[in-house]
């Protein structure tokens, strides 16, 4: 029985790449920061390549990195700097306002009558907070975890730690879309739930990483986790 007589299970989900879809919001600031720094175009795939070693859900880490890595040492608070600017424009008109939601009307809903609904995202509150007031505002995720909550990040296990502490529920599952989400569900003893999408230029080396994690189900997005949940 969890700490609030709420008995369900605890569906915990990742956002980037699983609620939202952020090829041209989070990927492409990548791209656009280190064009900044660098003057060289760093392709998707290399991205995601970098993403499929594990160790860089932080892409404001990924884009310094990769702005050394093409020759340019940059301060990690001036990549971050940079990098907001251009995501959140003004009054949220940057691109994050190019984002676009996964999860078909309706699906929320009815997973939520099933399970107890969070997120354990690498994103911070107000990233979050933006997104989640557009497209899912009648939606209640709790607890809602981010960078700003969690002192070591993924693939650390603490967000889930936390929640299984706050909800004190006997059953989770995380759902996500990086080596790094399945190695922190990993470490926490949760089952992972992996979306490996067909636009990832690096989809068959994600899955086979996802599976080398111990992932109980592999699906292209979030619209057919009804099919695999227990």
């Amino acid at each position: 029985m969890s700490v609030n007589g709420d008995a369900r299970p605890v569906l915990v989900f990742d956002m980037d790449g699983v609620l939202a879809e952020v090829s041209e919001s989070y990927i492409e600031g990548i791209v656009q920061t280190v064009r900044h720094f660098t003057g060289k175009t760093v392709d998707r795939e290399t991205i995601h390549g970098y993403k499929n070693r594990g160790g860089y859900n932080n892409d404001w880490l990924l884009s310094q990195t990769l702005c050394r890595d093409h020759g340019v040492e940059v301060e990690y608070q001036t990549v971050v700097d940079h990098f907001c600017r251009i995501f959140f424009g003004e009054n949220n008109d940057g691109l994050i306002s190019r984002e676009q939601w996964i999860p078909s009307d309706g699906l929320l809903e009815r997973l939520a009558a099933r399970f107890r609904l969070a997120i354990f995202t690498g994103r911070n509150q107000a990233e979050a907070g933006v997104t989640l007031r557009k497209y899912a505002s009648g939606i209640r995720f709790d607890p809602l975890l981010t960078a700003d909550e969690v002192v070591n990040g993924k693939p650390a296990p603490d967000g889930l730690n936390m929640i299984r502490e706050q909800t004190g529920a006997s059953k989770y599952y995380y759902v996500g879309d990086t080596v790094d989400d399945a190695r922190s569900s990993r470490a926490a003893g949760v089952p992972f739930i992996g979306i490996a999408a067909q636009s990832n230029p690096r989809c068959a080396e994600l899955v086979a990483a996802m599976r080398a994690e111990n992932a109980i189900a592999i699906i292209e997005d979030v619209n057919q986790l009804e099919g695999v949940l227990p």
